[in-house]
Formats: C-alpha cells, sequence, structure tokens
C-alpha cells in the first residue's frame, strides 16, 4: 500500500497493491496490520456503510460531536470529490480542508480522522460508497457543517446546485459550529 499525506497531514490518501491478469484483479482493501504499519494509525472498525448516489448528489459535511468517527472511504462503483474539514480548535489545520478524487477505477482510500466533518460530491453518473467507522453511528451527536460556508471556501468541482437533503443544506457555519476541544 502507498500511503500519500493530503494538504492536512492527518488526512491520508491510500493506494492499495492491485494484483491483476486476464481474470480480473484483486487486492486487500483493509488488513489492520498493513494499514498500521503503514500509517502508524491502529484503530478498530466497528461498521462498514455503503451509500449509493446520482450525480451531483452531496452527502455532508458530517460528523458527529460525541462518538467522533474515523473513517476509511473508497468507491466501488463510479467516482466522488471527497472532503475532509478539520474541526479540532487546536490543530494548526482548524477550519482548513482537504479533498481527493476517489474512484471505483483508482481504488485509492481517503483515511478521514476522527474530529473531522466529512462530505462528498457524486461526479459521476451513479457512485457507490463504502466506508469503515471508527465508531457507530449516533444521530442524537450528528451534526452538519455548511457545505458552502465562505469560511470555508471549498471549491467544489459542482455547476450548478448540488442535490441534497434539506438537513444538510440548512448546516451549520463553522463559526457557530459545535467543534472538538
Amino acid at each position: 500500500m502507498k500511503v500519500e499525506r493530503s494538504s492536512i497531514a492527518d488526512v491520508l490518501l491510500l493506494e492499495p497493491e492491485v494484483f491483476g491478469d486476464a481474470r480480473g484483479f484483486f487486492f486487500e482493501s483493509y488488513n489492520r496490520r498493513a494499514f498500521a504499519r503503514e500509517t502508524g494509525i491502529d484503530v478498530e472498525f466497528v461498521q462498514d456503510n455503503h451509500s449509493r448516489s446520482s450525480k451531483n448528489v452531496l452527502r455532508g459535511l458530517h460528523y458527529q460531536l460525541r462518538q467522533p468517527q474515523g473513517k476509511l472511504v473508497r468507491v466501488t462503483a463510479g467516482e466522488i470529490w471527497d472532503v475532509a474539514v478539520d474541526l479540532r480548535r487546536g490543530s494548526p489545520s482548524f477550519g482548513r480542508w482537504a479533498a481527493a478524487t476517489l474512484s471505483a477505477e483508482s481504488r485509492r482510500m481517503l483515511w478521514v480522522p476522527a474530529g473531522f466533518a466529512h462530505g462528498f460530491l457524486v461526479l459521476s453518473e451513479l457512485a457507490e460508497v463504502l466506508y469503515k467507522t471508527t465508531d457507530y453511528y449516533a444521530p442524537e451527536h450528528e451534526r452538519s457543517l455548511l457545505w458552502n460556508d465562505p469560511a470555508l471556501a471549498i471549491a467544489w468541482p459542482l455547476a450548478g446546485e448540488p442535490v441534497m437533503t434539506d438537513k444538510d443544506r440548512r448546516g451549520t457555519p463553522l463559526a457557530s459550529a459545535e467543534t472538538y476541544a
């Protein structure tokens, strides 16, 4: 596995070793020992999530104030633009974002640590996204950061308005968002 640091050192882009031949391909999408060895991060994943979305769907920017989740995100069909926003007040990168294009073709994954808001925009006609989390979903602790907050200035690769839930559309701006100490 190759590991590349994003513009925020804690957000990692992972590229698995893929073995292919005339039959197709094989790769380990996750191996706890290899992940810990290559990233220096030893976490336990407790939940796997799978979403399917159409083009221009924007999901996020979500985080859980209590039970914060680290996420290992990958795409099994299509392509997304995946974004992580640092919400750790003591961090030198507080309020900054990092992003990467993930696709079924590239098989790259993004590690989003706990303490970050996370969201993605579907670039292809359809995308299926799978992500492992380090804590369980807790709707009572979930928050949505405003996706288009001018203070964040996220450069979403989007022409027009995204397709999203009312909850996400009404996200909280960074200036008044609950964040991590």
